[in-house]
């Protein structure tokens, strides 16, 4: 009896170490755990959809006499939860979900929405002038080991300003003030370039006339670097009068005049379907990188203001490449720049108009909120308060209004950003400077500037630029 016993002691606890020892490799095992993760994520993933709609009303139960709880935009990212089926009058099933989203307060929320308005297809979602544009999860390195990512308050330095005597006093602003990058014209938009770069010497020669060397280029950066100063090298991308002047055939043509087209400022703009023009371009922002700058921020990487494509028809952008639209080319262009200069660990961030956000299209300029989103690291919405028109947002002057107008813009802009898997991080330029232009415009000085600042702030943006054409700011003792 008593051997009976053992026996089944001992078998009962070989039982449990094997059980035991089965639960431990399943555990610990990590390939299994990732597994787990990645059909959770997938699960998840089934249940993603997007709002078709403009406008979506979302409902408190199933049925559209229903109380209204929400109101979604097209684009909405949802998560369906559950659904709920019914037969109507013509016998037609009716079928509505159950969704969670986040409103306008960034809290999860819970309504009902017929099936019939959403869609897990993003591509259904553009219209015929965002053809070619890629919604897919673009793959992007978020921080490079030796050049760490900058919570960026910066200021705009001009060729002049950075090369002459207003240099040292920009520098004296950085140490004592939140300011500390400067964002730096390398080509401006003009064409010039602020040091000698070999592309010019291979694209446009006269680019480089005014340009100082590269040796004395190091020792200004030096100067920065010891100063802490973020380095953020700007480009002009699309317009280049010196460019167009080497390349007529590769400007964009008014064709009633069948002369090259020249903006309200005077400056000839090239096609930016133009792949030297994107070689060139880029070749300027790795030679940027290579000699000491953190960022390159493209500016005008766009199409000319054609008052939202009205006047397309007039011009002849020179579409040689089989470019489907103009969201397209711009997308592609930022693509084809990510990759190229990525691998010299900077960052790339793309300069828009500040309304972007605020509208579901490309405003005739291709510049589509995710399209660019998607690509760059950093997206910069200019919301100077002076270049919205009157009665956006429900403001009669927006000048007059720099809190509203940009709490407006920069939380349509991170509702926005909300539909791009992969993100850029928003960095607003916002206005340093009196608009003496503008009908019932205020002037504009530190007040002002703390006002738009509080405004990002508000909505979770802790990143800025000022603009100020001469370079004089309102944080300067």
């Amino acid at each position: 009896m008593k051997k009976k016993y053992l026996f089944l002691v001992s078998l009962l606890l070989c039982f449990s170490l094997f059980i035991g020892c089965s639960q431990s490799s399943v555990k610990n095992n990590p390939s299994q755990e990732k597994t787990q993760v990645q059909n959770e994520q997938q699960d998840t993933q089934k249940n993603i959809f997007y709002v078709k709609p403009t406008q979506l009303n979302v409902r408190e139960t199933h049925s559209t006499e229903s109380s209204i709880v929400h109101k979604l935009s097209k684009f909405d990212k949802v998560e369906i939860i559950g659904n709920n089926s019914y037969v109507d009058e013509n016998e037609k099933e009716i079928k509505w979900y159950n969704i969670k989203f986040i409103n306008d307060s960034n809290e999860d929320k819970i309504g009902w929405v017929s099936s019939e308005f959403l869609t897990q297809n993003k591509q259904e979602l553009l219209s015929e002038n965002l053809k070619g544009v890629d919604l897919s999860n673009y793959p992007k390195t978020y921080e490079y080991k030796n050049n760490k990512r900058r919570k960026v308050k910066g200021i705009y330095v001009t060729i002049n300003s950075i090369l002459g005597d207003n240099l040292d006093r920009l520098i004296k602003l950085c140490n004592g003030s939140e300011i500390n990058a400067f964002v730096i014209d390398v080509k401006d938009d003009y064409g010039n370039m602020l040091f000698k770069t070999d592309a010019s010497d291979k694209f446009a020669l006269k680019a480089n006339q005014h340009a100082i060397a590269k040796e004395d280029m190091s020792k200004l950066i030096k100067k920065l670097n010891e100063n802490n100063i973020y380095l953020i090298a700007r480009i002009v991308t699309f317009k280049d009068p010196i460019y167009t002047e080497y390349y007529p055939e590769r400007a964009i043509i008014n064709k009633e005049t069948a002369s090259t087209f020249v903006s309200q400022d005077g400056l000839r703009w090239a096609s930016a379907h133009d792949r030297k023009l994107w070689e060139y371009d880029v070749s300027v922002a790795k030679e940027a990188a290579q000699i000491g700058f953190n960022e390159i921020q493209f500016d005008y990487v766009r199409f000319p203001a054609s008052n939202g494509g009205k006047l397309d028809a007039k011009l002849d952008y020179r579409n040689n490449s089989g470019d489907t639209s103009k969201a397209q080319t711009v997308q592609s262009f930022l693509k084809y720049a990510k990759e190229n200069i990525s691998p010299e660990d900077v960052y790339v961030s793309a300069d828009i108009f500040g309304l972007v956000g605020s509208v579901p299209n490309d405003m005739g300029l291709g510049q589509y909120w995710e399209a660019v989103s998607g690509i760059v690291d950093y997206v910069c919405p200019m919301m100077y308060p002076s270049h919205y028109g009157n009665e956006v947002y429900g403001i009669d002057i927006h000048d007059a209004h720099p809190y509203e107008t940009v709490f407006q813009s920069a939380k349509d802009s991170v509702k926005r950003n909300k539909n791009v898997d992969n993100p850029a991080t928003i960095r607003p330029w916002i206005q340093d400077f009196t608009a003496s232009w503008v009908k019932g415009h205020i002037k504009y000085d530190e007040a002002q500037v703390r006002e738009q600042i509080k405004a990002l702030n508000d909505n979770g943006i802790d990143e800025y630029i000022l603009w100020n054409a001469g370079n004089r700011y309102s944080f300067e003792q």
